[in-house]
């Protein structure tokens, strides 16, 4: 399973259609656009990999904080590390969009829909279904992009949680299940360990996987934003409806269960 990237035929087929504009051939012209603002950095979602293994060091500490990590280095890279000045970008987007420029909601798009994509991924675990969904929570944002009140803080948040009610609607539940198959998320990264090795990584994460799926609906989906997908603890407080505090509370209780769960296996 090849992962979606921004710019694949899939997501630009995907924006076109949120635009309501012909097909794109990339997001590129979005990008150079000279009235808007420029980003410096895309935000770079952590690999499956190295999301699980984010998992793995969080349980051999004592669970309470992320690891941070650096680009490109194995752990969760969250939203809120983007600098002062990324802030001011992402808000200016935000309100040219408010005021009807397709270009600027372009580049939230394009910052923002490997975010929604993996959250709806892991919920569904169907492909062609998690970029229906993607797409259609994009057009749902941009349709509502109005009512979104900035607040200094990410609009990750926002996007997931408008994708998270779409979910909702199309299982007919509330309820978070973490779906995405081990294999799925293996395949989706580029780099693969020797024959060996990867066997039993993929055993070793297999167990992981097991473990979140036998939590509490609140706390899988605490660790899928914290882990996979790497929101802050405001965003993730902001998706779930609940305190800071009580997301951390929530990630404490989960990593102490992933930890009986796992028992005798090497953390």
């Amino acid at each position: 399973m090849a992962p979606v990237r921004v710019g694949s035929p899939v997501l630009v087929q995907g924006l076109a259609r949120v635009l309501g504009s012909a097909p794109l051939t990339g997001l590129a012209a979005a990008a150079a656009a000279p009235a808007l603002p420029s980003l410096a950095h895309r935000p770079v979602l952590p690999t499956w990999r190295s999301a699980l293994e984010a998992v793995w060091a969080a349980l051999a500490g004592d669970g309470a904080e992320l690891i941070r990590a650096t680009p490109g280095s194995p752990g969760p890279r969250g939203h809120t590390e983007r600098d002062a000045d990324e802030q001011a970008r992402i808000a200016a987007l935000v309100e040219l969009a408010q005021g009807g420029d397709k270009e600027a909601f372009a580049q939230l798009y394009d910052v923002y829909v490997d975010t929604v994509f993996r959250y709806v991924l892991v919920r569904v675990a169907n492909r062609a279904l998690a970029e229906d969904l993607t797409s259609e929570t994009f057009l749902r944002a941009m349709r509502r992009i109005d009512s979104f009140t900035w607040q200094g803080k990410d609009i990750a948040a926002w996007f997931v949680t408008i994708a998270r009610n779409l979910i909702a609607d199309h299982v007919k539940s509330a309820k978070f299940r973490f779906e995405v198959a081990t294999a799925d998320m293996r395949d989706a990264d580029e780099r693969v360990d020797a024959p060996d090795t990867e066997v039993l990584t993929r055993l070793r994460d297999e167990r992981l996987v097991a473990a979140i799926r036998g939590l509490g609906s609140d706390q899988a989906e605490c660790i899928t934003l914290r882990f996979l997908q790497g929101l802050s603890l405001a965003d993730t407080a902001k998706v779930l409806g609940k305190s800071e505090g009580a997301v951390k509370q929530l990630q404490l209780r989960a990593t102490r269960g992933l930890r009986k769960a796992l028992d005798g296996v090497e953390l």
